[in-house]
């Protein structure tokens, strides 16, 4: 996975579910302003609460295509 290093601040959880794994992982889509722009990214979490462990398994920007007619 690579890491970088980028600034962008939340505005709020457009959708979010969870599944039962060796702990919990939680998958997340995010509205958040990356500098002007609004933009949706998709994330996943993994809690691990024996261990106090959270970790971002994956975090992504959501690519939206426009539909053909």
């Amino acid at each position: 996975m690579k890491k970088q290093n980028a600034v962008v601040e939340f505005v709020r959880v457009i959708s979010a579910k969870q599944q039962v794994v060796a702990g919990i992982l939680y998958y997340i889509t995010l509205e958040a302003n990356d500098g002007e722009t609004k933009k949706v990214y998709e994330t996943k979490v993994l809690e691990k609460a024996w261990l106090n462990l959270k970790e971002v398994e994956e975090f992504k920007p959501v690519v939206l295509n426009p539909v053909s007619v």
